[in-house]
């Protein structure tokens, strides 16, 4: 039998300089007798992890960049500081994998997190999911990892952390779990705010900016998933991301326009209950939720006032306005590296956007047109996966070229 080790939690935060890291450190630094930081990392953000480190003293910190790392390295050494600093994808998983670790927060944006998720759960550690992409693109590789090794795999995004909640007593993503229908499950409620362009005239959609996509009303988030917002991919991919974690089907889960984002999600049980969870849009909620299940812990958030909330809306998706959405519900219908491929030519298409090659509304064409063409195989091994991920992104790459090259894409 394993040895839990006694004092503080150890935790590796894995892009802890995005919006989900510095919640994660807030939530952390309200329990310093509970949680300590093991290691932390981040992109190219040198100056924000200087500061992280200072802060929280981690063992390890690990940049993508070797040049930013060495710069990072002098910085820590030049303030008296002795973590020491790793780089590169290799460092991603080591970091995960730690013995001292047993919480990872996988917070790393994209197909950049897949592989030190995966690392984390052939550990056996406690995953903090925030990072979805490493559930739409390998679903059932990264499903047998946790459960093969006795890791433990619990939500972060507010919408899934809330059905979790909203679900029976004792249902664990990590175990083999029943068909939901078994638990009296009608159907999951997934709510969406509908993003900065809910009501805009479509006409106008054309000539969105990056920096207009980027506005979300409720959410302060990074660029990439502020684009899937406005564009409600990212709401398609939760819907993948949910059957993997509650082992349901697309046709089982219903996105619901609720656009004060107060109801997180729902659960609708067949003897007519709808189980829903609430709370004010913050992250830390979610996250302070995950890291001491089944316990509770103070979070930062303040208590919601209903009073002044005063309204609560829901109105159906218009899949003519949001066709990533559709896209994303034919992508997990499909299956294999469906997924994968859906996830792939988006990142290719939003990176585009947010460099003003193309346009807002280009970004579901060159989905559209990279899934037409590809193959869906099996997607059972990671080296499927990523083969389906490069093709496509090679794929979507190609339709950029040619959109900013014709002014348009029809």
């Amino acid at each position: 039998m394993a040895v839990i080790p006694t004092g503080p939690i150890g935790v590796t935060v894995l892009g802890a300089t995005g919006s989900i890291g510095v919640s994660t450190l807030d939530v952390i630094a309200r329990h310093p007798e509970r949680y300590r930081v093991v290691a932390l990392t981040a992109n190219t953000q040198v100056d924000r992890l200087f500061e992280q480190c200072r802060a929280f003293a981690p063992e390890y910190a690990v940049l993508a960049d070797a040049t930013a790392a060495e710069q990072l390295q002098q910085r820590l050494r030049a303030a008296g500081l002795e973590t020491t600093v790793l780089s590169g994808v290799d460092s991603l998983e080591m970091v995960a994998a730690l013995e001292q670790t047993r919480q990872v927060m996988a917070a790393i944006v994209g197909a950049a997190g897949l592989r030190p998720t995966l690392a984390a759960a052939y550990a056996g550690k406690r995953i903090l999911l925030a990072n979805k992409e490493a559930l739409v693109m390998s679903g059932k590789i990264l499903m047998d990892a946790v459960r093969e090794n006795d890791a433990e795999l619990l939500p972060i995004d507010s919408e899934h952390n809330a059905i979790f909640q909203s679900l029976p007593g004792g249902y664990s993503c990590a175990q083999v779990p029943r068909e939901l229908q078994a638990l009296g499950v009608q159907k999951i409620l997934l709510t969406a705010s509908g993003g900065p362009f809910r009501t805009m005239d479509k006409a106008r959609l054309e000539s969105v900016t990056p920096e207009q996509a980027c506005a979300h009303p409720n959410w302060s988030m990074g660029q990439k998933i502020s684009v899937d917002s406005a564009t409600m991919m990212n709401k398609g991919l939760e819907v993948i991301e949910a059957c993997w974690l509650f082992n349901t089907k697309p046709e089982q889960i219903q996105v619901v326009i609720h656009p004060q984002s107060i109801v997180h999600s729902m659960v609708s049980y067949n003897d007519g209950s709808v189980l829903a969870q609430m709370g004010n849009p913050d992250m830390r909620t979610p996250i302070a939720h995950a890291m001491a299940w089944p316990e509770r812990m103070v979070s930062g958030v303040a208590a919601l006032n209903l009073f002044e909330v005063a309204q609560l809306d829901f109105e159906r998706p218009d899949m003519t306005r949001f066709p990533c959405l559709q896209l994303a519900y034919t992508a997990g219908e499909a299956g294999g590296t469906g997924p994968a491929i859906l996830n792939a030519a988006n990142e290719i298409a939003v990176q585009s956007f947010l460099d003003k090659k193309i346009r807002f509304t280009d970004i579901p064409n060159i989905i559209s047109r990279t899934m037409e063409q590809s193959t869906i195989e099996n997607g059972e091994t990671l080296g499927a996966v990523l083969a389906a991920d490069a093709a496509a992104r090679e794929m979507a790459t190609a339709w950029v070229l040619s959109t900013a090259a014709s002014g348009d894409l029809k």
